[in-house]
């Protein structure tokens, strides 16, 4: 009979321990995606460049090179590289320089109306293959008139991301200054024909990873 009787107890503390350990297990569904302003701080936030930095950058450098008359006011629309080949990224900031050099060229080449002209100078191998396959007869002309070269440009864009880093060790605060240069560079006298700058600082108790 105490046989009996140990064996229950066993199987209900077997039983209880089963129920017990799966109740810890949270089966319930994971919070849904929320859509955020990209203008606005989001939830994460940090003192790196975010996407109402980006954003914000772009759009004052977009409206100031659309308001220099040496851009917009040549008879012959200038042909311009943008791109991120030489902008540099020198500050603690971890960023894909391309959000940055893409947004400003598109942006630009929207609100232009023909008054600048892009260089894709970072395709060039491409336009060159489809050229001689043209010329050896191997595909057709296409219905773009034959050009003895590819566009030549007249400026190109370069750069610098900077920054100043402090930090509290007190309160653990981080703090970031940053400098982010644009100008366009004459490419056949080196001169600067264009320059801006955006600056910013933010604090944070805690710094975010930036992937």
């Amino acid at each position: 009979m105490n046989k009996v009787v140990l064996l229950a107890t066993l199987a209900s503390v077997i039983t209880l321990a089963g129920c017990s350990s799966t109740s810890n297990i949270d089966n319930s569904a994971g919070r849904a995606t929320v859509y955020e302003d990209a203008r606005s701080p989001g939830k994460v936030q940090g003192v790196g460049v975010e996407s109402q930095d980006i954003m914000a950058v772009t759009d004052q450098m977009m409206r100031d090179m659309l308001s220099n008359p040496q851009l917009v006011s040549r008879d012959v629309a200038p042909r311009i590289i943008i791109d991120s080949q030489y902008f540099t990224n020198e500050s603690s900031s971890r960023i894909n320089k391309n959000m940055l050099t893409d947004r400003l060229r598109i942006n630009l080449n929207r609100a232009s109306n023909g008054r600048l002209v892009f260089v894709g100078r970072e395709y060039a191998d491409m336009v060159e293959k489809e050229r001689e396959l043209k010329r050896m007869g191997v595909v057709d002309g296409g219905t773009i008139r034959a050009t003895q070269a590819t566009a030549g440009a007249d400026f190109r864009l370069v750069g610098r991301i900077m920054s100043l880093d402090a930090m509290d060790t007190r309160s653990q605060e981080r703090s970031r200054y940053h400098q982010i240069t644009f100008e366009l560079v004459d490419l056949e006298l080196g001169t600067y024909v264009w320059s801006g700058m955006y600056e910013f600082q933010k604090t944070a108790q805690d710094d975010v990873i930036y992937r």
